[in-house]
């Protein structure tokens, strides 16, 4: 059975279609401008009806993918695109007005991802007439879920679940950078002390309270530092990292001082139930290696905690060890090597 609409009944069903796919449907010429788009293009934060010159799609992505989304376009109109879709960022907050009265600061220096709205675009060229290009028809698809959802799945791969600090291999990452840098930097171990104890006693719940509010205190006591640039977090079930840039081992060793002392101030008198809780801590310089500078911090906690807890070890082993026991290492290699080439000679 065949159905006919009429020009104003095709327009209606074209509506609910794009009601109901949420899709913002939009026409282009051959130089990528827009010549048409649905009603629900306002989501862009821009009213294509008040504007006498319709801007170009690129326009509407941020500065930085802008150029990739004008060569799509490009590439669409010549018959080369490699690909259906291409993913952007649009920004559609009170920063994208000339006014300086929004929620997200100063016009254009808003950086917040929660200003940030991902669209896909998938463009179909129209069939040019008589050998001149007529266009594209566009479909602009909201693609936020997906992108909020891949944020979540990275930030949780960089992130203690229990504390909410960045974890090991994050911190990690953060000492290569500062060994690259070259610059005068710490870092610290710290732990409570004789929280295993504390677990056999009280039980994890108490172990993972004592835990969580431990990196609370200290969030509070590196937000304290002056300047940008400390970083705090979760080694393992009870250490904690903390990176000291531009600090020298002596002055990170009275910033450690006192953390270890106000968090005892805070428990000693907290309750009689309550086990009483200290804190131990290792320095060590940010230098060599990420594996060296992480050696030498924990053998610090090692000697705090075997002088009966609540103090600071530095360990005083040179950088020239590191080296030697590397050389010791390749000598060791090398013997190996000459010793297989004179089995082999033996043998012929």
């Amino acid at each position: 059975m065949e159905m006919c609409f009429s020009v104003e009944e095709g327009r209606v069903l074209h509506g609910l279609i794009e009601d109901a796919s949420g899709d913002i449907v939009m026409r282009l010429d051959a130089a990528g401008f827009i010549v048409h788009a649905s009603q629900n293009a306002a989501e862009l934060g821009m009213d294509l009806s008040s504007l006498l010159l319709m801007p170009h799609i690129a326009d509407f992505a941020e500065a930085d993918h802008a150029p990739e989304v004008s060569r799509y376009v490009a590439q669409v109109f010549a018959g080369k695109a490699q690909r259906g879709w291409v993913e952007f960022p649009v920004r559609n907050c009170a920063c994208n007005s000339d006014a300086d009265d929004g929620d997200c600061g100063s016009n254009r220096s808003c950086n917040s991802p929660a200003c940030q709205n991902w669209y896909a675009l998938s463009l179909k060229p129209i069939d040019p007439d008589d050998g001149a290009a007529q266009g594209a028809i566009g479909l602009l698809r909201s693609v936020q879920q997906k992108h909020a959802l891949e944020g979540e799945i990275s930030a949780r791969a960089q992130t203690d679940p229990l504390t909410g600090l960045a974890n090991r291999h994050t911190f990690f990452a953060s000492l290569r950078r500062g060994i690259a840098d070259g610059q005068e930097q710490a870092m610290a171990v710290v732990a409570v002390d004789a929280l295993r104890a504390v677990l056999m006693q009280y039980g994890q719940r108490t172990a993972d309270e004592i835990q969580w509010g431990f990196a609370k205190f200290l969030e509070t006591m590196v937000a304290s530092l002056p300047g940008p640039g400390p970083e705090l977090a979760q080694l393992d079930g009870e250490r904690f990292g903390v990176l000291l840039p531009g600090m020298s081992v002596k002055q990170a060793r009275a910033w450690t001082q006192d953390v270890i002392e106000t968090f005892a101030g805070l428990t000693v008198e907290s309750s009689r139930r309550a086990p009483e809780l200290t804190a131990s801590a290792g320095l060590a310089p940010v230098e060599v290696t990420v594996d060296w500078t992480m050696r030498q911090a924990e053998l610090g906690l090692v000697m705090a905690r075997a002088g009966g807890g609540m103090q600071i070890g530095i360990c005083s082993q040179p950088r020239r060890t590191s080296r030697r026991v590397m050389a010791s290492g390749a000598a060791v290699e090398r013997a190996m090597e000459e010793a297989v080439q004179r089995a082999e000679q033996r043998q012929v």
